[in-house]
């Protein structure tokens, strides 16, 4: 077990992302200047900007996409460079990103979250099978595992992009834009869901989102910190029950 996985085990109110003094330019395009915050272990942190604001930079560097020009990405208390137990984060891209003729089934597509860096050339396990279907059960969309992701509905696809991306019950779950091409009842489900986790289990969330309403409805009024375009809202951990090792998929499959 490597150095960060063995500190998010060893007890409640870790450091899980930690940015400081981070600047990035495009050319010689400014796009996020000095920027310092700190995301808790279970911390539900909203971050809003308008276009250009550096949010999908900043969400680069966190999974290990981009590297800050000047400043340091800390992920579990292990520099971002050095950093290796990337099934610790899950990722839910924006449905923008997807191509809705891709030709895979939403079994596929979530099974295809276990191609992590060392294992995307080895044979699935039972137990890999067992937790595709263990995330297929908690997500609630078992019946579709045949079908082409191409011929669902948004909403749909969200919660399969999901189980995919808790699939290793990750300790960090960054939503980008989740809410974007659903409709208002489907948004409202969506997120009551990631509130019901977020409350529940041991799970920390960065939701980049435009909603404001929505996220203010959950996270408070007013950001707990603005960085240039940038806003942080954010609902803290000491808010919520003690946190708890148990699995995320299993238990929510049983919540059923």
């Amino acid at each position: 077990m490597s150095g960060a996985a063995s500190a998010i085990q060893a007890g409640c109110h870790q450091e899980i992302v930690k940015l400081d003094g981070v600047s990035f330019s495009y050319d010689s395009q400014s796009i996020l200047q000095g920027v310092s915050f700190t995301i808790m272990e279970r911390d539900f942190v909203g971050l809003i900007g308008s276009n250009g604001a550096g949010k999908t930079t900043l969400l680069r560097m966190i999974v290990g996409l981009a590297r800050p020009q000047k400043g340091s990405v800390t992920l579990f208390g292990t520099p971002a460079g050095q950093f290796k137990d990337w099934n610790l984060i899950g990722y839910v891209p924006q449905r923008s990103h997807f191509n809705p003729l891709f030709p895979a089934t939403v079994r596929e597509v979530v099974l295809s979250g276990l191609y992590g860096r060392k294992k995307l050339f080895r044979r699935l396990s039972r137990e890999d099978v067992e937790r595709c279907e263990d995330a297929l059960a908690a997500l609630k969309i078992e019946d579709l595992g045949n079908k082409r992701i191409g011929a669902l509905s948004g909403g749909q696809q969200q919660r399969v992009f999901l189980a995919r991306a808790l699939i290793n019950n990750p300790k960090l779950l960054i939503l980008d834009e989740p809410l974007t091409g659903i409709d208002i009842e489907t948004q409202h489900n969506f997120f009551q869901m990631i509130q019901h986790m977020h409350q529940r289990h041991n799970i920390t969330f960065l939701m980049v989102s435009h909603d404001m309403d929505m996220v203010r409805s959950y996270l408070g009024e007013e950001p707990k910190e603005k960085v240039g375009k940038l806003s942080f809202y954010v609902r803290h951990s000491h808010d919520l029950e003690d946190c708890r090792g148990t699995d995320l998929l299993h238990s929510l499959r049983k919540e059923g």
